[in-house]
């Protein structure tokens, strides 16, 4: 029995990660200097974006995953930001909306049309100001629709409703250092913080109240990391007193001693964890290594199993990796990872090797899907709702996503109304007039644009008639 156990058994024993042809890279991106622990890049089933060196300000690109290659110097950017971009996230519930933080203390969040960018884009949707210094983390809620959470170097954590721009939540006084990371739970019901005064705290956003903290959650003074897994507990990295690289599992109900402690390696780079919470695999990708190690989580000693190391030549910048509803189901991949160069994008997929061609209903449970769980009213009034989950039986096909749309509150509204009675006989008929104008003119644009598209067509005919002519006499 005991020669039968050395091996534990694993569909993921065999994982094996491999980097695409230079064909399908992205090549000749000015990759982002800035020296922040951030990612630098996020995908999803549609753009890949990453963020750039940009000369006065700052900027990301968003390429549409198919176009590969080389990339024009010219090619439009999302550029509205006055200082360096230092974090960028997807929106989970809409492929076309990306949020990013900058040097310059503001938040932005972005429509990207569906097709990609055809000119740059400098007007964000709406701006999200509250920040006293540079915001280094942005992190989109995983169920409630327009939530997002931002935390800065003034070592705040704010949590918009972006529906309508404004800080609904604003953790300012539970942490004395800064924030390296936060990371929410499955069903956003709580977050928790990695910070250099080498403490993990799980908060409770809504009552505003930490439920949980560790103390030296590792004893290095370099950078941690703390997310969330599927269970409820805690995955961290971080470094020991001699600086070396360790992960740690942590029960948040008791957070004296870890489940699990390993010590990795001697290197300096910030381990950056990616965790899959479909197949409970973790991938820690080092800033400045040129591997990716990858482990399973379980629930047997010792809990958390290495499974294998991707390894390349080339030191990786940054990292996006790519939510499962993006992967080829067909080819057994499991993960998509996109690699930062210091001059190009190179996608890495991983895959179980498999004989069947058949879908392997064990690799993919039902995943979290797009479609938002919870409108932002109902989770900042206390409701909680886990991902709606979709099956990637016959793959993913993107459905249309609606235009994000920020209501900003009137303030006027919340005023006593006012007491004279011409002023309220007089609103409705201003307001009409109002739209009346609003209406004349859109059907003004329209038949204008319905007179050009048709000259358009009259210039089209005159000129395919008269080709056919030409066509006509070299034929005789």
């Amino acid at each position: 029995d005991t020669m039968r156990r050395v091996v534990r058994q694993s569909k993921f024993r065999h994982v094996f990660g491999q980097a695409v042809k230079n064909d399908q890279c992205y090549d000749d991106i000015r990759v982002s200097r800035v020296t922040w622990d951030s990612s630098f890049c996020a995908v999803n089933p549609r753009f890949v974006a990453i963020i750039v060196d940009a000369s006065g300000g700052g900027a990301f690109l968003v390429l549409p995953l198919h176009k590969t290659g080389r990339i024009d110097k010219s090619y439009p950017t999302v550029c509205g930001h006055t200082g360096p971009v230092l974090d960028i996230d997807w929106c989970p519930h809409n492929d076309q909306v990306i949020a990013s933080g900058s040097e310059d203390c503001t938040v932005m969040v972005w429509q990207i049309p569906e097709n990609g960018l055809t000119l740059s884009l400098t007007e964000p949707v709406v701006v999200l100001e509250g920040h006293s210094k540079r915001v280094g983390i942005v992190s989109w809620h995983p169920t409630a629709r327009n939530v997002l959470l931002s935390a800065g170097c003034d070592n705040a954590i704010i949590i918009w409703n972006v529906g309508t721009g404004e800080a609904l939540i604003n953790l300012d006084d539970m942490h004395v250092d800064m924030i390296y990371n936060v990371s929410w739970n499955r069903n956003g019901s709580l977050i928790c913080t990695a910070s250099k005064d080498k403490k993990v705290r799980v908060i409770d956003p809504r009552k505003q109240e930490i439920v949980a903290e560790k103390e030296k959650t590792h004893e290095g003074a370099r950078p941690m990391r703390a997310i969330f897994l599927a269970d409820g507990n805690i995955f961290t990295t971080g470094f020991s007193r001699m600086s070396e690289r360790q992960l740690a599992l942590w029960n948040p109900k008791n957070m004296e001693e870890p489940i699990a402690l390993h010590e990795m390696d001697t290197s300096n780079g910030v381990l950056l964890p990616f965790y899959d919470p479909d197949t409970n695999i973790i991938y820690l990708c080092g800033k400045g290594d040129s591997s990716i190690r990858y482990f399973e989580i379980t629930d047997e000693s010792p809990y958390v199993h290495y499974l294998n190391t991707f390894s390349s030549k080339e030191p990786q910048r940054g990292m996006g990796f790519m939510p499962k509803r993006g992967l080829d189901v067909n080819k057994c991949e499991i993960a998509r990872f996109f690699k930062l160069h210091e001059r190009k994008c190179e996608p890495i997929i991983m895959t179980v090797p498999r004989k069947s061609d058949l879908f392997q209903d064990d690799l993919y449970p039902d995943t979290a899907g797009p479609e938002a769980a919870l409108e932002a009213e109902e989770w900042f009034e206390g409701k909680n709702a886990d991902p709606l989950l979709i099956s990637l039986k016959h793959g993913y096909i993107p459905g249309k996503n609606r235009d994000l749309k920020v209501v900003k509150k009137n303030i006027l509204d919340n005023k006593p109304a006012a007491n004279k009675k011409s002023d309220l006989i007089n609103a409705p008929k201003k307001a009409a007039d109002a739209s009346n104008t609003q209406n004349e003119a859109k059907l003004d644009e329209i038949l204008k644009e319905l007179k050009s598209i048709k000259d358009t067509i009259t210039n089209q005919d005159e000129r395919i008639s008269k080709l056919e002519q030409q066509m006509a006499k070299i034929a005789d």
